[in-house]
């Protein structure tokens, strides 16, 4: 894609549970995946058909792996050649009903910004200069320019309603 500043757009959709199979994020991944040459791995795979290689605390789910994100994050090299999905549990309920339903309880630290954060820096950990990194969620943080990341472009997706907008981000790492 060409560098011409930050991108930004906005397409209505319908809301989905598995936030990779709306069609105008769908679509948005797909173009911008194939800006990486690297390996896409997903910490919290879920549905995600996009990603190489995926982790998922769920059993259940088609995954290489089943951990806690960071203990998955952790085992990867420092700077490796890999760029990253991040569709998190977007608020402290949805982490708590993620854990249940796999049968670990919750704590303070397991639904508070700081799990978040400390996720963060590990995919800036190991992510190289130039790794790109797809955020979804309901804000536009992504991983962010404390972790060494510039936003490339964003896509809104307002679903109606009361429900929240998705908000997917782009973003390299530059430092």
């Amino acid at each position: 894609m060409e560098e011409c500043g930050m991108i930004f757009s906005r397409v209505w959709a319908m809301p989905n549970k598995n936030t990779f199979s709306i069609k105008p994020i769908r679509e948005f991944i797909q173009k911008w995946k194939e800006e990486s040459p690297y390996l896409w791995i997903d910490p919290f795979v879920g549905e995600n058909e996009f990603a190489d290689e995926g982790n998922d605390l769920n059993p259940d789910v088609l995954a290489e792996y089943h951990m806690d994100a960071i203990d998955y994050l952790k085992k990867k090299q420092p700077g490796s050649e890999v760029s990253c999905f991040f569709d998190p549990p977007y608020s402290p309920r949805q982490i708590s009903e993620m854990y249940k339903s796999v049968g670990i309880a919750t704590n303070m630290q397991t639904t508070q910004s700081k799990w978040y954060s400390d996720i963060k820096k590990e995919i800036s950990r190991i992510t190289k200069q130039r790794s790109l990194v797809i955020s979804a969620g309901w804000n536009s943080n992504g991983v962010g320019m404390c972790n060494g990341f510039e936003l490339l472009a964003q896509l809104n997706v307002p679903h109606g309603g009361w429900h929240n907008d998705t908000i997917v981000i782009v973003e390299r790492k530059i430092s």
